[in-house]
This record gives structure tokens, C-alpha cells and sequence, in this order.
């Protein structure tokens, strides 16, 4: 139970980056809906609108929301410049907002139309103008039951934002996407549990201030705002209180390697002097166009990677001559800095168990064709959609019986368990050779290259002192020491390391 407290004491920083995050989108979620409930009950065509639209954005899972305003966000800064942020703080913000909107609207709404007829005929019979009868008669009745609406929003917005780890927002889903990745179900449980105490603990301040208002106990219902300001308040000193540095951002996506890579740069900066931020679980077209907006400073990318999905190129010209293209077209066209390749690529390649491969008789994609029919084909959650998953697919005619997504860690435990045959597996991860897996060649080379690539914004490419002080890494590492780097993450037993440890190691392997 020691390393339950201790990662939840370390908790700090995103704890308070989620209470501000959910106290803003539930904010502007009661600015939205409350003008709004008030036309609405004035015309029965708005409240149709406004209903039906709020309904609809319920519809859209919290992630498919918050990663939808990633591009529209891309697109308004062509209109407002470049001081727009596309990652971070303010998409999440709008889609947690829009998702606030439907209970507090709804509760709203419905306060309001079924107050007592008699009472409105009062106010009317004493000559109050619209506004007084709003301010006197009916808010003060419908407050309420808007507070209802109000704490049903602040733990749907609570729970909802720690998704917001995927678009860059530092929250207490950073724990649990870091923890599921690499199979540390202690983060996993230290995120869970902080982000189900915050939801617990707003919900019964706010139904404090429900009870006052229900009572008409002032005191009661003054008493629990001030309890809640007094925590926004903390929350505001803990992210912006004092002198804090200027902080590099490194991002990383979805799996164990990108960790100890990103930990591994930052060391070295940190070595430097510089102060180090990261923004891990992020998709590929995040991060690329984040580094190169300037959103993050730093980032991990392969030339597979960006050749398929940023240059659109679904030819094969071979390793050294993918790399000057890459090189030549981000200078050109993004702006960003390739340093160089870290050493080992990272390819994707289909692996399964040795025993199956043995009793199918599989030793290249041509034979995975014809045994597909009757077999499960597992990959990461994007693979699927991406450039080189239809590349493969059309090369060899794949034809499987079904298709199953799952978290980069979870493939290799799917293969153990036979919910998956075969997967899109990595070709530096440690559990190939751990697990006894078998990787099937490509004959055809439908398969890009995946060099490992260190990526640098174009801005933070203009700092010679951080440019020099990650020249070291540029091929560095090679494959055999990543494998192990990610083996060391992602094992299941007691010598497992988490992403620091491995970057330590790995740092010590390299030389530096």
C-alpha cells in the first residue's frame, strides 16, 4: 500500500490542472445553458433546438468530442493566427463544456415550466416587469433544482476530463493512460481513485448548497461555495502560484517506448538546465501537428509514421532515401527540425505465438493470407485506420475473420489468451523475444521503414544550447537496447521498471 500513497501524494500538479480544468468547462457550461433555459421557456421552437442539440453532443463519447476539436481548432487558426492553441487547455475546455450543457439545460428548462402557474400570476398581478419576475420569483424557485442539473454536470465534466490526456491536457488521466500502457495498476488505481474522490467531494459540496437553497438556509449553501472557491483557489496557486520556469514539452504517444524515450530526452535537457514538461498518450496526428504548431517542443516520431500519414506517400523508396525526403519536407513545409535518427527502428510487423505458427505452417504474409479466413487479427487502436494497415492489407489480399483493437500493451496478452491469432506487433518491443513470438516476413515490402526520429519544433529548433544538448542521442540506441529498455516496462514481474528507471538504465547502456 506504500506505492498506493506515494503515487497518489504525487498527484499534485494534475489534481489540480483537473479541478481547474472541470471547474472551467462547468462554468462555462452555466453560462451557455442558463441564458439559454431562459429564451427557451420563452419559445417552445428554441427549447427544441437547444434540447436536441444537447442531446446530440451526449451521443458523442467523451473522446470522440475532445478529439474533434483538435482540428476544428487547426482550422480557426488560418482565421485568428497562430496564437491560437489547438492542444491542450482550450479544446478540452469547449468539448467538456458542451458536455456540461445537457443536464443543466435540461433541469433548467424543466424548473422553469413547471413552476406554480398561480405564483407567475402574482408576480404579474403586481406589476413586475419581465426581468423582476426572472430575478424575484423565478430563479429564486428554480435555483434548486438547477443546482440538480448542476451536480449530475460536475461528475459527468470530472470523470469526462481525465480523457483529456489524450489531447495534450495535463489531468488525472495521465496516471491511468501512463499506468495501462505500462501495466503499473498501481498508477492505474492512484489516478481512479483521485479522480472518483474529487467527483464525490464536489458533488456533496454541491448538494450543501442545494440543501441551503432547498431550506432556505443562506449560511448553508454560502458555506459550501466558499469551501469550493477555497479549493479552485488552491488549485489556481498550485499550476500558476510562485515563480516557475519556462518548461520544455515533450510529447509521447501511446506506448511504453515513447515513454522512456521522452523520460530520456528530458534527462538530458534536464542536465542541461532546462525544466522538462511531458504530455504523454498522444495519438500520431496529435503530436505531429502539436510539434509543429509549436504546442510541444520536442517529440518521437518514425519515418514510416510520417511518410504514410503526413506526406501521404504510400511508395517504398527504401530507408536512406524516405529519410532526406522526410528531412527535405519538414523543413519546407512544417518547419520542423529532424536532428536525426536515435539509431533502432521501430517497425510494425505481424507476430504471433511460436506454437501457432508452427501449427498453421506461417512464415511470411504471403502464408498469413491464405490461413486469414479463419483467423483474429489484433492491433493497436489507430492501426486499422492507418496508411500501412491498408497498404499490407491490399499487398497480401488479407482477409480475416474479424478485426480487434486493443491498447499497445494488451496485443502481446491478447496472443496469451487467444483473443487474438496474430497482431500488428512493434519490432523493438522486448516481449517478442519474451513471449516466444514469432514475426512473419514481408516479402513484398509493404511495410515502410520506421526509423526513430527526434523531432523539434520549429521554434524550440532556433535554441543551439537544446539542439547541442540532444546531439549525443542521434544514433545512439540501437534496437537490441531498446528491446530491452521496453521489455524492462512492459514485463510482468518483479524486476519490472517503470519508464524513469528504464530511461536511467537505458541512459547508462549508451553512454551517457
Amino acid at each position: 500500500m506504500s506505492g498506493f500513497w506515494e503515487a497518489l501524494l504525487g498527484l499534485g500538479d494534475q489534481l489540480a490542472a483537473h479541478v481547474l480544468l472541470s471547474a472551467s468547462a462547468i462554468a462555462l457550461g452555466i453560462l451557455v445553458a442558463l441564458p439559454l433555459a431562459v429564451w427557451a421557456n420563452r419559445s417552445p421552437s428554441v427549447a427544441k433546438v437547444a434540447l436536441g442539440f444537447a442531446n446530440l453532443v451526449q451521443t458523442i463519447p467523451a473522446l470522440a468530442l475532445l478529439a474533434l476539436f483538435f482540428p476544428i481548432l487547426l482550422s480557426l487558426r488560418a482565421v485568428f493566427g497562430e496564437g491560437l492553441p489547438t492542444l491542450g487547455f482550450l479544446p478540452a475546455l469547449l468539448a467538456l463544456a458542451l458536455y456540461a450543457l445537457l443536464p443543466i439545460l435540461r433541469n433548467a428548462i424543466t424548473a422553469q415550466a413547471n413552476l406554480d402557474p398561480g405564483v407567475l400570476e402574482a408576480a404579474d398581478g403586481v406589476g413586475m416587469t419581465s426581468a423582476q419576475k426572472l430575478r424575484l420569483v423565478e430563479a429564486p424557485l428554480s435555483a434548486p433544482f438547477i443546482m440538480a442539473g448542476i451536480r449530475t454536470a460536475a461528475v459527468w465534466t470530472i470523470g469526462a476530463a481525465t480523457l483529456a490526456t489524450t489531447i495534450g491536457q495535463p489531468s488525472l488521466g495521465d496516471p491511468i493512460f501512463a499506468g495501462l500502457q505500462t501495466q503499473n495498476w498501481i498508477l492505474v488505481l492512484a489516478g481512479c481513485a483521485a479522480s472518483a474522490a474529487l467527483a464525490l467531494t464536489t458533488d456533496a459540496l454541491l448538494g450543501l448548497i442545494e440543501r441551503g437553497m432547498l431550506g432556505r438556509k443562506p449560511a448553508l449553501s454560502l458555506g459550501g461555495l466558499a469551501i469550493v472557491a477555497a479549493g479552485i483557489g488552491t488549485a489556481l496557486f498550485v499550476q500558476f502560484g510562485g515563480s516557475k520556469e519556462e518548461r520544455i514539452v515533450i510529447g509521447a504517444k501511446q506506448f511504453s517506448e515513447q515513454y522512456i524515450l521522452a523520460r530520456l530526452i528530458g534527462s538530458q535537457l534536464e542536465k542541461a538546465g532546462y525544466a522538462v514538461e511531458y504530455r504523454d498518450g498522444l495519438g500520431s496526428a496529435v503530436v505531429h501537428n502539436a510539434l509543429t504548431t509549436n504546442a510541444l517542443d520536442i517529440s518521437i516520431d518514425y519515418t514510416g509514421t510520417i511518410w504514410t500519414n503526413q506526406l501521404k506517400r504510400t511508395d517504398n523508396p527504401g530507408r536512406e532515401a524516405m529519410y532526406a525526403e522526410i528531412v527535405r519536407w519538414e523543413a519546407e513545409r512544417s518547419g520542423a527540425l529532424v536532428l536525426g535518427r536515435l539509431g533502432f527502428e521501430n517497425a510494425y510487423a505481424f507476430a504471433l505465438r511460436k506454437d501457432r505458427a508452427d501449427e498453421l505452417g506461417l512464415e511470411t504474409l504471403e502464408d498469413l493470407a491464405r490461413a486469414a479466413p479463419q483467423l483474429t487479427v489484433g492491433g493497436d487502436p489507430e492501426f486499422f485506420e492507418r496508411p500501412e494497415w491498408i497498404a499490407v492489407r491490399d499487398a497480401y489480399a488479407f482477409r480475416f475473420e474479424a478485426t480487434r483493437n486493443f491498447a499497445p500493451t494488451f496485443m502481446y496478452n491478447a496472443l496469451k489468451s487467444g483473443e487474438a491469432d496474430v497482431i500488428s506487433a512493434y519490432t523493438s518491443d522486448g516481449r517478442i523475444a519474451g513471449d516466444n513470438l514469432v514475426v512473419l516476413a514481408d516479402p513484398e515490402e509493404a511495410l515502410p521503414s520506421y526509423d526513430a526520429l527526434v523531432m523539434i519544433s520549429p521554434e524550440s529548433a532556433k535554441d543551439e544550447a537544446l539542439v547541442a544538448a540532444l546531439q549525443p542521442l542521434v544514433g545512439a540506441i540501437s534496437v537490441e537496447a531498446m528491446r530491452e529498455a521496453n521489455f524492462a516496462v512492459d514485463r510482468e514481474d518483479d524486476a519490472k521498471l517503470s519508464p524513469e528507471d528504464a530511461a536511467t538504465q537505458l541512459a547508462e547502456r549508451i553512454g551517457l
